[in-house]
C-alpha cells in the first residue's frame, strides 16, 4: 500500500467518522413529548451537518477512485450515510 493511498484512506475514514456522529445523533434524537418544539430543528440540522460532510468524503472518495488509489466499493459508505441523512432529515418527528 503506498503512503497517498493510505493517506486517502485515513481522512475519508475520519470525515465518514464525523459524519457518522451527525448521522447517529439525529437517528438516536427524539421527541420528549408535546411540549418539545425543538425536535425537528435539531434533528434537521443534525441530518444536514452529516450529509454536508459525507458529501466532502463523497467528493474525496471520487477524486481517489477517478486517480486509481482507491476502489470503487468505498463508495459504499458514503451513499449509506448519505441515504440515512436524507431519510431522516424527511421523515423528522414532529412535536
Amino acid at each position: 500500500m503506498h503512503v497517498a493511498t493510505a493517506a486517502w484512506a485515513t481522512v475519508l475514514l475520519g470525515l465518514h467518522a464525523v459524519a457518522g456522529f451527525f448521522v447517529l445523533n439525529a437517528v438516536l434524537t427524539e421527541s420528549e413529548g408535546p411540549w418539545d418544539r425543538t425536535v425537528t430543528g435539531t434533528v434537521r440540522l443534525m441530518a444536514g451537518l452529516g450529509l454536508a460532510v459525507e458529501l466532502m468524503a463523497l467528493a474525496g472518495t471520487a477524486a481517489a477512485v477517478n486517480t486509481g488509489r482507491l476502489r470503487r466499493w468505498w463508495y459504499a459508505p458514503a451513499a449509506a450515510l448519505v441515504a440515512v441523512s436524507l431519510v431522516r432529515m424527511v421523515f423528522a418527528p414532529q412535536p
